[in-house]
């Protein structure tokens, strides 16, 4: 196998797991309300309503790594082909 499908495949690979993190996030806050008034009598909304932010505080350090290894292979994509230009221009050698 070369070089270059290996390079896409763990790109798409990174997107692809980023882009499941998002959609797990998503379907968390589906029911999270922006704004409650609570007293006693809804304690059982305000214990899910923290449950909910529980486990998205939990998946937010996971998103940002894939999103900086999302990032940094596209830095590495992008600089690959720049290099492949130049060389095939005889800019730079090989």
């Amino acid at each position: 196998m070369t070089f270059v499908p290996v390079m896409w495949f763990v790109w798409s690979l990174f997107v692809v797991v980023m882009a499941a993190l998002y959609i797990y996030r998503s379907s968390l806050t589906r029911d999270e309300e922006d704004q409650l008034f609570l007293d006693d009598s809804f304690e059982h909304e305000k214990m899910a309503q923290a449950a909910i932010v529980a486990k998205v505080t939990k998946v937010e350090p996971a998103i940002r790594v894939s999103q900086w290894l999302v990032i940094a292979m596209t830095v590495f994509v992008l600089v690959y082909y720049v290099r492949d230009i130049l060389v095939h221009l005889d800019i730079i050698s090989s």
